[in-house]
């Protein structure tokens, strides 16, 4: 028999920001053990699409490395490991906790198919810790993300990312100040905290401090930090020193995403979200009367079961009432599993329409918002030699090349649809 080849592991990475950190982590964790010659597909389970997507992804590597040996992970693998165990493509399903851990990626190097389980998935629920996992940042040479927290106390009726991720855990400030510092030191000029349910970090830790202290704190004991970024809060559980932050510290950028969801009292409540339209709309108005420059990403969901027209219009209203800029809109779609699956769904016809509308009112916010760039001048933050990104996450292209990782003042000359020249 012929020895199999001897190649760096190829990683495919469906879903979040964390998840594409964590396949970085898992990519520094697979070359400590030595592993050779394998495929590992990190999977997204926020939809049925998602799990679909996994299992398309699957089968087109499988054909693109026919003698690689094929490990599925992730949100997908944790909540669902039967469905990967019988797909004949797959080699080895691991769970959430497993992929970060060194002692799974050496079994898997070593006594692999034969010797291992093919599901190696434990119970996620009984995971009480969330290691920093000490990475150097990804994506670009200019901005690194740090996971600060992971997992999910909450239980929305259309979620079904709790059972993939755990409960909520915190990783303790000491920890990411450090790493922080470290990635200063390696010349990052921005950093993104990222999290599964970011505004829910320290509730575990001694003396339970928020996310806003932890901001506070990273900014006062990395004074070299340029720029921080944190990524997708829960509006309702903003706290005091957030607030204090967002209106004093300029280093803390200008661009927060809200997970909102919806825009009707009632739909919000079948979520079993914890806010109601009227909360979100005191949050987004008082986080820019502190901070003028500040802009919104948003989630929200079209087409949740019993949603009428006249539901539907509160959300296409709210887009304009938090004056919301970057939407990620999601057409609903039943997990199994979930207590909004059992509830009366909407027509899938209409659902897609619902989708297309806010859509489209989205893109006519992003329009507003790079028209009333023009003139102004911004700090951006290069990703490549002609692209960066302004205080405000706005895409910024650049006719003459700059330096890659830099932070560049330059004045905004036009706009496209999707981005700003400058």
């Amino acid at each position: 028999m012929s020895a199999p080849k001897v190649t760096t592991p190829v990683f495919a990475t469906l879903g979040c920001r964390l998840n594409a950190y964590e396949t970085e982590a898992m990519k520094a964790l697979a070359a400590e053990s030595g592993m050779t010659n394998a495929v590992v597909i990190n999977t997204c389970a926020v939809t049925a699409e998602a799990v679909r997507k996994a299992r398309q992804e699957i089968r087109r590597l499988r054909r693109e490395n026919p003698d690689a040996r094929l490990i599925v992970t992730g949100c997908a693998a944790q909540t669902e490991p039967e469905t990967f165990k019988a797909m004949s493509e797959v080699d080895a399903v691991i769970g959430n906790t497993e992929k970060m851990t060194p002692a799974t990626w050496q079994t898997l190097a070593t006594d692999f198919i034969g010797q291992t389980e093919k599901v190696m998935v434990d119970d996620i629920m009984s995971v009480t810790e969330t290691a920093g996992h000490l990475i150097d940042g990804f994506g670009t040479r200019s901005r690194a993300y740090v996971q600060v927290q992971n997992g999910c106390d909450h239980r929305c009726t259309f979620c079904i990312i709790p059972f993939g991720r755990g409960n909520s855990r915190s990783v303790p400030a000491g920890v990411v100040v450090d790493q922080i510092k470290r990635l200063v030191d390696k010349g990052f000029n921005e950093v993104v905290l990222t999290g599964v349910d970011l505004t829910s970090w320290g509730a575990d830790l001694p003396a339970t401090p928020k996310l806003g202290d932890l901001v506070m704190r990273i900014l006062k004991l990395v004074p070299d930090l340029p720029r921080l970024r944190i990524s997708s809060i829960d509006s309702i559980e903003v706290d005091e020193n957030l607030l204090q932050a967002i209106a004093t510290e300029s280093r803390l950028m200008p661009h927060l995403h809200l997970s909102l969801q919806h825009g009707d009292d009632l739909i919000l409540k079948r979520m079993k979200r914890r806010h109601l339209r009227d909360d979100a709309i005191r949050f987004a108005q008082e986080a820019r009367k502190l901070r003028p420059d500040m802009t919104f990403g948003a989630d929200i969901i079209a087409g949740f079961p019993t949603e009428t027209e006249a539901h539907f219009e509160n959300s296409l209203k709210l887009v304009e009432d938090c004056d919301l800029t970057w939407l990620h809109v999601f057409p609903y779609s039943a997990r199994q599993g979930t207590p909004a699956a059992r509830m009366p769904a909407v027509n899938g016809a209409a659902i897609k329409k619902r989708a297309a509308r806010l859509r489209a009112v989205g893109d006519q916010q992003v329009l507003r918002h790079l028209a009333a760039q023009i003139g102004r001048t911004h700090h951006i933050l290069m990703e490549s030699p002609d692209m960066g990104r302004t205080e405000q996450f706005t895409e910024v292209h650049f006719a003459i090349p700059q330096t890659e990782g830099q932070i560049v003042t330059a004045t905004i000359t036009g706009a496209h649809a999707t981005h700003l020249l400058a």
